[in-house]
Formats: structure tokens, C-alpha cells, sequence
């Protein structure tokens, strides 16, 4: 088709495995207006053995790179680019690709720093281009359900969210364990999912208090036997209090360092009643209704069109939904969602995290965050990428 827009994928390691196979179910689903023509990672067996996978289901295999200036130099063609790469490298990676006017989708957190982000922000304004952040959370069918749910006034007016994991990791994983590479621990590389879904189900969050620590010194390549053990400096335990512009309550707490029992526990709750993100609706005249129960009520809403609106072809899998939006807004068909400004706010709020901790608890506003004139935490890892 000569309207099928021409994909590279930018690092080839970890999470792109994950979007190589969402763009494998839209191919099988017959959603084809696509073709993945290079793949690029610095370690080039990486971006060659993409390169093959991906032939195995859209026939042609794309042409492998090591160097991103390479690809974009070489590839005239090339309309667009999925960047799956160390947080570290986020801004260096996509800025050449939209001064090369490449329409870019990129894995969360949107940078390292919202430093780098608002630099990322700036050169996607200059080009004009398709700019999505990969908060692929939101888009599962219970999310989508959920959001509907409250805004029908199912629980009444929003009073608090509980966000509470808790449990201990031992082993090693890589790359996440640096803060120079990750820019923080869980609470930012995963939590910034968290973030998305605590705007999408209850709003904008006003202030944050929060504090971090960090337990584990190590994690280990043996973890079973506390063999092999590899320094790391992220932290492994956030605790928060959250407000929003609403005036809903939150408790953020993400805990990676507590042997023995182990919890997660995700509610919210209104005037009328609960969701559990589990376990589903409770409410005060003692209706219930489990997650399936609630999609399919959804479901039935929404009607037909407006699930193949949000489901085309029955995908479900939230990886391939995203990139398909995200063709279809190149090809001019359709808005991402989730905008560089929008995981922006996202990124915003998992800093405000670590800017309170860095000022002992103390109550920070997210707007001053986002604004980056509340930056202490950030500065070294400013300072380490040269801005």
C-alpha cells in the first residue's frame, strides 16, 4: 500500500521484544499500514536479530544500523521511529529524529530529567511532528472500564486513591539499578504508569510529599544464596501522600526492600463506593460487579464502533493499540492520547517524589516541578548529561 508508513525501531533490547510482537498482532489482525525498514542499536547483533524476527511476519527484513545518524542519514524514506532505549539516552536519540522530521513514539519515562524533557518537547514543536509517550497502562479493557465507571458516577465524587505494593527484590536487573542510566528506581521507570493511570481515574495531583530510602546497597546475581552482589543506587522504598486539584487524597507506596509478607493493594474510592483494581465494584447499597462484569457493561455501552474504536480488530493487547494509534496519526487519521505533554505531567509527578524526599518530606506543588524551578534532585543527573 503507498500509504503505509515506514517505521525504524531505535534499540532493539528489553521492552522493544514487546513492541516488536505488538506490531506482530496488528499484522496478524490484517491492520498492515506498515513496514518496519530499519532497526538500530548500538550493539549491532541486537539490531540484527530484530531485524530477522521481524522479517518472519512482515516478510520484508528491515536493514540493520548501529548509529542513529546512520539511519536517518541512509533512510530517505523513513517517516517514523519507536525509541525503546535507556531513559539516559532518551533526548539524545529523539531530538536528531525530529530535526530529521520524524514522527516519534517513545517508551516511558518520557527523559532522564523533565530538563531533557522540555528539550525533547521543544525540537518535537519545531518539527511539527507526531510526538506519543508509551503509557500503554490506561489502554488495557479494565482501565478503559474503570475511567468509564467513575465518570458515570458509579462510586459518586472522588475521595482517595490507595497505590500500596509491597514486597523485596533481590535480583539484579541491569541497567534499572544506576540512577545516571534510570534516573531513579521503581517509583520512575514503573511508577510512572502508576502516575498516568492516577490522572486518567482521578485527576491533576496538586502536591506531593514523599520519602525515599534505599535499604539494599546491592542486588545480587545469585539472589537465592545472596551470591554475586552488584552495587546499585536507586532507591527501593517510596513512601507518599498525594493531593489533587480536585480534592481526592491519594498514598503512593512502592516498596522493593521487605522481606517475608508481601502485599499490593490498588482502590479507589468515592462517596458511594470502591473499585478495586482487582477485584472490582463495591459500593455502600451493596452492589457489586467484578473487573469482567465491568468491561462488559462497558462494552455494551460503548456499542460496537466505539469498541472497535479503541479495540480494532478485537487487539487487545495495550503495546499494539498504542502503535496502532500512533500510525494512524502520522497517516492523519487520528490524535495520540498520550502526547509528549501529557507524559511530561506524568514524569512530573514521579520527580515531585524525589524532590520532596530531597527536602526531607517537605510538601512540594507539582506545577513547580513541571515548571523545573523545584529541580535539586535532578541537577547532578543534569549536570551528567551535559545541560
Amino acid at each position: 500500500m503507498a500509504d503505509k508508513v515506514t517505521l525504524a525501531f531505535v534499540g532493539c533490547g528489553g521492552i522493544a521484544g514487546a513492541h516488536r510482537e505488538g506490531l506482530k498482532k496488528l499484522w496478524e489482525a490484517g491492520l498492515r499500514d506498515f513496514e518496519v525498514i530499519a532497526t538500530c542499536d548500538i550493539d549491532r547483533k541486537r539490531a540484527e536479530r530484530m531485524a530477522d524476527q521481524i522479517a518472519e511476519f512482515q516478510g520484508r527484513r528491515p536493514t540493520a544500523y548501529q548509529q542513529v545518524e546512520d539511519m536517518l542519514e541512509t533512510e530517505r524514506a523513513l517517516q517514523a521511529v519507536d525509541i525503546c532505549s535507556v531513559h539516559r539516552n532518551h533526548h539524545t536519540l529523539a531530538i536528531p529524529c525530529f530535526e530529521g522530521g520524524k514522527h516519534v513514539t517513545i517508551e516511558k519515562p518520557l527523559a532522564l530529567t523533565l530538563k531533557a524533557g522540555r528539550l525533547m518537547l521543544a525540537a518535537a514543536e519545531r518539527a511539527g511532528t507526531v510526538f506519543q509517550v508509551a503509557e500503554n497502562y490506561r489502554r488495557d479493557p479494565a482501565h478503559r472500564a474503570i475511567h468509564w465507571a467513575v465518570r458515570q458516577g458509579d462510586i459518586g465524587e472522588i475521595r482517595m486513591i490507595f497505590w500500596l505494593d509491597v514486597g523485596e527484590r533481590l535480583w539484579y536487573w541491569t541497567w534499572r539499578e544506576h540512577r545516571m542510566e534510570a534516573g531513579g528506581g521503581w517509583v520512575l521507570d514503573g511508577g510512572v504508569h502508576f502516575a498516568d493511570l492516577f490522572r486518567y481515574h482521578v485527576g491533576e495531583v496538586d502536591t506531593v510529599a514523599a520519602r525515599t530510602h534505599a535499604f539494599h546497597p546491592y542486588r545480587y546475581g545469585k539472589p537465592e544464596t545472596l551470591e554475586d552482589p552488584i552495587p546499585v543506587d536507586v532507591e527501593d522504598t517510596v513512601m507518599a501522600t498525594l493531593t489533587f486539584d480536585n480534592g481526592a487524597m491519594g498514598q503512593w507506596t512502592s516498596v522493593s526492600a521487605a522481606p517475608g509478607t508481601r502485599f499490593s493493594q490498588r482502590v479507589l474510592y468515592g462517596e458511594l463506593g470502591s473499585i478495586d483494581f482487582s477485584d472490582g465494584l463495591k459500593t455502600r447499597s451493596g452492589r457489586e460487579e467484578t473487573i469482567p462484569q465491568m468491561v462488559e457493561r462497558f462494552r455494551k455501552a460503548i456499542g460496537d464502533d466505539g469498541w472497535e474504536q479503541l479495540f480494532p480488530r478485537g487487539v487487545t493487547d495495550t503495546i499494539a493499540t498504542e502503535l496502532w494509534e500512533f500510525i494512524q496519526a502520522v497517516q492523519g487519521k487520528a490524535q495520540v492520547e498520550i502526547t509528549g505533554v501529557e507524559g511530561y505531567k506524568d514524569e512530573a509527578i514521579c520527580m515531585a517524589l524525589y524532590e520532596s524526599s530531597w527536602l526531607n518530606g517537605s510538601t512540594v506543588a507539582v506545577a513547580d516541578v513541571e515548571a523545573g524551578a523545584l529541580a535539586n534532585y535532578q541537577r547532578d543527573l543534569d549536570e551528567a548529561l551535559g545541560l
